[in-house]
């Protein structure tokens, strides 16, 4: 089994980093395979709403210079995601939003690529805008459909400087916590298959309030 995690955060090793960083040790401690791909300091278009990829439905967003194709494949062929972001103005990191944009809308208009694969998400923070951040970032996951394994309080950790996220004793818990947590519903979902029949995908029905 595979989990791929997306770093956020324009910091290579900063909180964000190292707080994916706790969630990972503990999966492959339990024989799981990591990756962390660095998002946050790339340049990513944010969606144009062309709709493109509804019309070809293959796999792809039409927008290049960049690399948010191949993390979607990435993201295809792993049992697990892990979102990470920095906290901008008690919000997403702009590029990461501009890569969940697009990533997510393609995998959803591609036959749900992500229903029932494993997603959790991760904040690090100085000071206030975890919880705001952590709702957003969940809201990607929910959408999806995808299995969100918990920790014991919510998936936020505090620090300022890099690195001062593991002085945060309760946050390194609740990361430890998530990871073997996520380890375990990996392993539930792998051992159901084959022996549990999935609910049958539905049709999204979409209403408009006006009329």
């Amino acid at each position: 089994m595979k989990v791929v995690a997306f770093n956020g955060s324009p910091n290579k090793e900063g909180n964000t980093w190292h707080a994916l960083k706790m969630v990972t040790a503990e999966l492959e401690k339990e024989g799981i395979e990591t990756e962390i791909i660095h998002v946050g300091n790339k340049a990513i278009r944010g969606c144009v709403a062309c709709y493109q990829c509804v019309k070809n439905k293959n796999e792809q967003c039409v927008l290049p210079g960049d690399a948010v194709n191949e993390w979607i494949q990435k993201m295809k062929q792993a049992d697990g995601i892990i979102l990470g972001s920095p906290v901008h103005y008690s919000a997403i990191g702009g590029t990461m939003k501009s890569f969940l944009d697009r990533a997510f809308f393609v995998t959803g208009v591609n036959d749900a690529m992500l229903r029932h694969k494993v997603g959790t998400s991760v904040v690090a923070v100085r000071r206030s805008g975890g919880l705001p951040t952590f709702d957003q970032l969940n809201n990607f996951l929910n959408y999806a459909e995808m299995l969100l394994p918990t920790s014991n309080y919510w998936n936020v950790i505090h620090g300022r400087a890099p690195g001062e996220v593991t002085q945060d004793l309760e946050g390194v818990q609740i990361m430890r916590v998530l990871g073997k947590n996520m380890a375990w519903l990996l392993k539930l979902v792998e051992h159901g298959k084959g022996a549990i029949t999935p609910p049958e995908r539905e049709a999204k029905t979409f209403f408009s309030f006006i009329h």
